[in-house]
């Protein structure tokens, strides 16, 4: 993907979840055999060799970065052009390709401890040897920028190897296994992004639970990559150990957050992008306060605000990471790319989401256009 932004729209109504929790056993699992009924095992193109294929979306969080951890809510994304996708087949030995690292699984470095945690726990909760396995890993979800890439490669994997071996997952089953492997990742997770990389449309997260967010107007959001890397785990510590020596005021601030994200989500839900930015630059402005934003993160914010965004913010956990704004309209976004990239963005995305209908509950569709990848 060039550093020029592609274009996405999304659109979709609610997707149904279970909180059910994960079955540790086979049983009412759905087998099945059939890759044309969108699983099983498939067959790579010539050959007999059984091969698994899973894959998994990007996302933003909107608002409720960190408070989400204190059971504030939080709104989340989906990012629909930045996927990540697993191939395994059983092997002799365990091998994997990535770009972050190609060798043998047993010598993996640290970084690749998520990804071989949801190798594990779904390879040995659906019959599969995970030393025994060569995986392929491809992803255009920029790493450690908060858009969502530790889940979604989890999930494509978790995926892959449930198709590998002839089981469907539910979305609660899945969510349990990447949950696992975010636990890695990050130290304590929300479970926001294990569920945000299965969802269609944008989603209101609060103590585990995800509903739909309705949208009655399209809305068009520029995201823009700040070049640094974000440190989850960190920024989460940071917080918390700021929490103990200033409780009450960090939990005003939590409040405050709760206040913000509940705000866009009426905001949304009448179609009032002007609202919906306002609430995104008091939340920017608290989350500095709390010390997770940056220098690169606020100078890309005021960038986009001076170009015509209606607001802008840090998207995910901050020290890095990428920036997200509200525009008026797709003619704005191209200005405001172009501000943020000329303070330092090295690449930036245009994704718009559009009215879902509460009413007909169909099942989730994406329009996406893509453009100079």
């Amino acid at each position: 993907m060039r550093h020029s932004a592609p274009h996405g729209d999304i659109s979709g109504s609610s997707a149904q979840w279970s909180d059910s929790g994960f079955d540790q056993s086979l049983t009412g699992w759905d087998r099945f055999a059939d890759p044309l009924l969108g699983g099983g095992v498939g067959k790579v193109a010539g050959s007999g060799v059984e091969t698994g294929l899973g894959s998994a979306h990007g996302k933003a969080i909107l608002l409720g970065e960190h408070s989400v951890v204190y059971g504030a809510p939080a709104i989340v994304l989906p990012l629909l052009d930045l996927q990540a996708t697993a191939s395994i087949r059983r092997a002799r030995r365990g091998f994997i390709t990535s770009d972050l690292y190609t060798g043998p699984l047993a010598t993996a470095p640290i970084h690749m401890d998520p990804v071989l945690t949801a190798l594990r726990v779904s390879a040995e909760q659906l019959d599969v040897r995970p030393d025994r396995v060569e995986l392929i890993l491809r992803s255009t979800i920029p790493f450690e920028r908060g858009l969502g890439s530790s889940a979604a490669t989890s999930a494509a994997v978790v995926r892959a190897v449930a198709n590998l071996a002839g089981v469907r997952l539910t979305e609660a089953q899945t969510h349990s296994l990447v949950q696992e492997a975010e636990h890695v990742a990050h130290g304590t997770s929300s479970g926001l992004d294990a569920h945000a990389v299965q969802s269609m449309t944008p989603l209101r997260f609060q103590q585990g639970k995800p509903t739909t967010v309705k949208v009655v107007e399209k809305c068009t959001f520029v995201i823009a990559d700040t070049g640094t890397s974000g440190s989850t785990a960190a920024a989460v510590d940071g917080v918390s150990m700021l929490r103990d020596i200033q409780p009450r005021v960090v939990d005003r601030v939590v409040e405050d957050l709760a206040n913000l994200t509940d705000d866009v989500v009426y905001s949304l839900g009448i179609g009032d992008p002007i609202r919906v930015g306002q609430s995104m630059h008091e939340a920017h402005s608290l989350l500095a306060y709390l010390g997770v934003s940056s220098p690169a993160l606020d100078a890309v914010v005021a960038a986009a605000l001076e170009a015509g965004a209606y607001g802008a913010k840090l998207t995910g956990s901050g020290l890095g990471g990428c920036v997200l704004a509200v525009v008026p309209d797709q003619e704005q976004a191209g200005d405001v790319a172009a501000a943020m990239t000329a303070v330092g963005a090295t690449r930036t995305w245009t994704t718009s989401l559009i009215p879902n209908d509460f009413d007909l509950m169909t099942a989730p569709t994406a329009r996406v256009r893509k453009e100079d990848r």
